[in-house]
């Protein structure tokens, strides 16, 4: 793959890119020729293996695939994450909100504690709200640059989740946390359009992941009786390909869009 591939010379950050929907996320933003920061919270090893593919899928020899351990949830680490980000790339094109927690256990929503939904907003819905201010007003500052008119075309994508509108009364606290994203989707989007910032929503559904492994069961009989037109799983690498869709910067007249991956689950028919 050539140097003057579209998209060398872009930067990204995609936080809880070492595994599942985020490593798809990483490794088709590699292959589109995005430089990356490939944020993790703790698992190193997780992240240099999905570095290794993010940099197999480039086919750049001078690709920059940089692993950060940042917890999203703690201001202290957000503001280090995107101070590496400045660091080493000098820009940022593309921010992707990505990292995400299921609830510990599932538990009927009239037991629910208030732990697990503090712990799930704080990681789900507050860290990339806090995270997505401070990479805005760079943005901003970026966009400012009369070098850089007409050329710097920087958007956010976040990660939500058909939970956002389908009630798992097991798991309320997640499903919040998610319609959470999709209000925060809008609520940027808006602000941010003054500034040529487009703000997007990727929504998958029930998608092969760590996070639904305890429930592949379930959700292979229910995909078997028809829950979704298309009848298979999602996989990280169909989120990914959503994603650097959007990032080659195909939909340029859309802002506060939501884009479902979700093998049709989002349609209503008779």
């Amino acid at each position: 793959m050539s140097e003057d591939r579209m998209g060398s010379g872009r930067a990204a950050i995609v936080t809880g890119g070492s595994r599942g929907i985020g490593r798809g996320i990483a490794i088709e933003l590699a292959r589109s020729g995005f430089d990356l920061v490939l944020n993790y919270r703790v698992d190193g090893a997780a992240a240099e293996q999905a570095r290794g593919l993010a940099l197999a899928a480039s086919g750049r020899q001078q690709a920059r695939i940089l692993p950060f351990q940042a917890d999203v949830s703690r201001p202290a680490d957000r503001d280090a994450l995107v101070r590496f980000a400045r660091t080493e790339f000098n820009r940022l094109d593309l921010l992707v909100n990505n990292a995400g927690i299921g609830p510990q256990v599932r538990t009927d929503v009239l037991d629910a504690e208030e732990e697990s939904f503090d712990q799930l907003i704080r990681v789900n819905l507050k860290g990339p709200y806090f995270l997505t201010q401070v990479v805005a007003r760079w943005m901003i500052e970026q966009a400012s640059n009369p070098k850089d008119t007409g050329i710097f075309k920087p958007m956010i994508i976040n990660i939500g989740s058909i939970s956002a509108y389908a009630a798992s009364p097991d798991r309320g606290d997640y499903c919040v946390s998610k319609a959470g994203v999709s209000m925060m989707t809008t609520v940027f989007a808006s602000r941010l359009a003054e500034h040529g910032i487009n703000v997007y929503e990727v929504r998958p559904g029930i998608t092969r992941t760590d996070l639904t492994a305890g429930a592949a069961e379930k959700y292979d009989r229910l995909i078997a009786e028809g829950l979704t037109p298309i009848k298979r799983w999602g996989t990280p690498e169909d989120v990914g390909r959503a994603v650097a869709a959007i990032a080659s910067g195909a939909l340029p007249f859309s802002t506060g869009e939501v884009i479902n991956v979700d093998g049709g689950f989002h349609l209503r028919t008779l």
